[in-house]
């Protein structure tokens, strides 16, 4: 059986250095819930990767259901990031890293 991954790139926007704790607080409460709900495999952001905030990665059952929460991503949805999502295909033990 496939099994996939979609991951979400975090972009940081023109107005980027204009993000308050306030849309911090949103942003991490949103993925609060998200995990809560078993929707995240990983989070994190980068340092060093310049114009790249983070990213998450979701267990979804579709690469739309990844796209709608990337779009209600608070930092999205408020105009300071945008992202870019690819489905990734998981190599594994249990599928003999796809062989």
């Amino acid at each position: 059986m496939e099994k996939w991954r979609y991951v979400m790139m975090i972009k940081k926007g023109k107005t980027y250095n204009k993000v308050t704790k306030a849309v911090i607080t949103r942003h991490v409460e949103n993925l609060e819930k998200l995990d809560a709900e078993g929707k995240i495999e990983l989070c994190g952001p980068f340092k060093g990767y310049p114009g790249v905030a983070g990213m998450v990665i979701f267990k979804t059952e579709s690469y739309e259901e990844a796209e709608a929460l990337c779009r209600q991503e608070p930092l999205v949805a408020e105009g300071y990031a945008t992202y870019t999502l690819a489905a990734l295909q998981v190599a594994d033990k249990e599928n003999h890293y796809l062989l």
